[in-house]
């Protein structure tokens, strides 16, 4: 259970990493300008949110082939 909580955390911390960068590239040039901006705004849950239902969306699509992968795979009896 531990290890399926890590590689979720995993997938969910590269996917956050992943939108961060392709939403704000400005993150890798400047990063306190970004971090300021946030301050001012007053919006740090929004990259959370977000990148939550991406992770939702992957999850169901993970789902989805692991279900279709077992329908085609041979029991071993």
């Amino acid at each position: 259970m531990i290890n399926i909580i890590k590689k979720e955390l995993f997938v969910y911390t590269g996917l956050l990493t992943m939108l961060m960068l392709f939403m704000h590239p400005d993150l890798l040039s400047n990063p306190t300008e970004r971090l300021s901006n946030m301050q001012a705004m007053g919006n740090y849950v929004h990259p959370l949110l977000y990148t939550f239902f991406i992770y939702l969306v992957l999850y169901f699509f993970r789902v989805i082939f692991s279900f279709v992968k077992r329908l085609f795979t041979k029991k071993k009896d």
